[in-house]
């Protein structure tokens, strides 16, 4: 394919949800047909992702599809978008995912007078940002992204989510908000610096790690600060993880598997892109202190969600453990251990999507998000239970599913360069196959609770026997349910039994990306 036509694939990957989206909030009056449209949009855009994948060459240059054109040219500002294979994968992640959410928009439940073609419309403009993020080859115009994709999630959380829905919403938009200015801050200093050195400033990606990867480390640090801020609060690490157990537990379903699935992975996106390649001195210097907050989150995030009672704040903490372990990969500094972080933030977004899909069935059922109102539910839902049970083993990195070779990669590569971290970062491992297997056995074993389970045992024909009841109050999974999960189960068992695919497309990028940093692999060096 030539390079004329890669860049008209991803023109189009970005324009298209953005007519989606406009399509879809003239039809807010019919909502049937605002999904039916939403979701034809989706599936073309899925289409086109799939060209781009295979429109991609892992052995050609660092950036492909690549196309740029003026914007704000007296500040060197331009529209300028490309992949790597990196980008590559969290673009094709993303738009698997969205017509598997829009599918999963006839299931999940709206709050009374909201518009279905409203909501559906934010989901498809998020879509086409969170591309333009990845994709953005241009540091400016990365921010403007950053920061404007907050804008529909606000309202998707504001608008559509639980009873403290509002506090919720404006505690995301502020941690992330002020987390991009500070960037941009950095940003500003590494356009100075290009234009001392070369008398023109430049927001251009290629050109300012050309510039800024020489600076002395002093400047280094202190830029490198800025964009990490922005960066460890979007991922999150911890501390600056508070904002996504509100925002997860008063999301409906379907944003909280956007919010999770895609929009946390630009803060490790941005660690590969920006912080490695432009400042490397200054990544060596702070990879301590980045190591220490990494397994501090996987052990943070393993013991909170052990603890929890709310199944949605339960997946936020698993995932704030999760990015501990793709941070941790990160840092290490091993070809083996980002080759398994990249992996791991695909296999995350598809594992950690259908578990939130899943417990969002179970909600619908039981009418209640405490995993104390449940139990004995896999006599009803035997279906549904074997769901929850692979995406909990998936969730825990169990060989033969996708996460489990994200994670193996991750711990093998961080041990010959970091192997205390390591070390520690496996007792989360221990504790997630603890926490998950709690959870399972909850709610789908044990005695039945639950309102509407037991009310089938007191309602009109009721039966002593309570399992005999649960079968007659909570139905399996139907059709719609059915479909919505299978893209993810094929998926999951795919990826587990055969990741070669992926790992080719992710691995020369990383290898680039080491190169940039200055950096052997330590299993190749010895």
């Amino acid at each position: 394919m030539t390079s004329s036509s890669g860049s008209a694939l991803l023109v189009a990957l970005l324009l298209l949800p953005v007519v989606g989206a406009v399509a879809v909030a003239l039809l807010r009056d019919n909502a049937l047909l605002a999904k039916r449209v939403a979701l034809g949009f989706t599936l073309v855009e899925f289409g086109l992702a799939v060209a781009s994948w295979f429109a991609y060459d892992p052995g050609g240059a660092r950036l492909q599809q690549h196309f740029s054109v003026d914007w704000i040219p007296t500040f060197g500002v331009h529209l300028s978008f490309g992949v790597d294979g990196i980008a590559l994968v969290m673009i094709a992640i993303i738009a698997l995912l969205v017509p598997v959410l829009i599918g999963a928009s006839w299931v999940d439940k709206l709050p009374e007078g909201r518009s279905a073609g409203g909501f559906l419309a934010l989901i498809l403009l998020e879509q086409a940002l969170t591309i333009g993020v990845f994709a953005a080859t241009d540091v400016f115009v990365f921010y403007v992204l950053f920061e404007l994709m907050l804008v529909p999630m606000y309202f998707l959380i504001g608008s559509y989510g639980g009873v403290r829905r509002q506090y919720a919403a404006v505690k995301f938009f502020l941690y992330s908000f002020l987390g991009g200015l500070i960037m941009l801050a950095s940003a500003i200093g590494c356009y100075v610096m290009a234009a001392d050195e070369r008398g023109q400033g430049t927001f251009d990606w290629p050109t300012l790690v050309e510039v800024v990867r020489d600076a002395p480390l002093a400047n280094q640090i202190w830029l490198f600060l800025g964009f990490f801020l922005a960066f460890a609060v979007k991922a999150p690490l911890v501390p600056l993880h508070t904002w996504l157990p509100d925002a997860a537990a008063e999301s409906p379903i379907v944003v909280a598997v956007l919010l999770v699935g895609i929009l946390d992975k630009v803060g490790t996106f941005g660690f590969l892109r920006y912080l490695l390649p432009m400042f490397p001195d200054a990544s060596k210097t702070l990879a301590p202190l980045v190591l220490v907050l990494a397994v501090a989150g996987v052990l943070y995030g393993a013991l909170l969600a052990t603890g929890q009672r709310d199944m949605k704040r339960f997946i936020a903490y698993v995932s704030i453990a999760h990015f501990g372990f793709i941070a941790l990969g990160i840092f290490a500094f091993s070809s083996q251990s980002q080759v398994g972080s990249v992996s791991y933030m695909v296999n995350h977004s598809i594992a950690t999507g259908m578990l939130i899909l899943v417990i969002g069935m179970v909600i619908a059922r039981g009418g209640s998000t405490q995993i104390a109102d449940y139990g004995g539910m896999f006599a009803a839902t035997p279906l549904l239970g074997g769901m929850l049970l692979l995406a909990g083993l998936t969730t825990l990195s169990l060989p033969g599913t996708n996460s489990f070779i994200s994670e193996f990669l991750v711990l093998v590569g961080s041990y010959g360069r970091e192997p205390v971290y390591t070390v520690l970062a496996t007792i989360g491992m221990i504790m997630a196959a603890l926490y998950v297997l709690w959870f399972y056995q909850r709610v789908m074993h044990g005695p039945v609770r639950g309102d509407a389970m037991l009310g089938a045992m007191a309602g009109p024909g009721a039966v002593a026997d309570p399992e005999v009841a649960a079968r007659h109050a909570i139905p399996d999974l139907g059709g719609r349910e059915k479909a919505v999960l299978i893209p993810l189960v094929v998926l999951i068992l795919g990826i587990g039994f055969y990741p070669q695919p992926l790992l080719d497309v992710i691995t020369p990028s990383v290898k680039a990306t080491m190169s940039s940093v200055g950096l052997t692999d330590p299993v190749e060096g010895n």
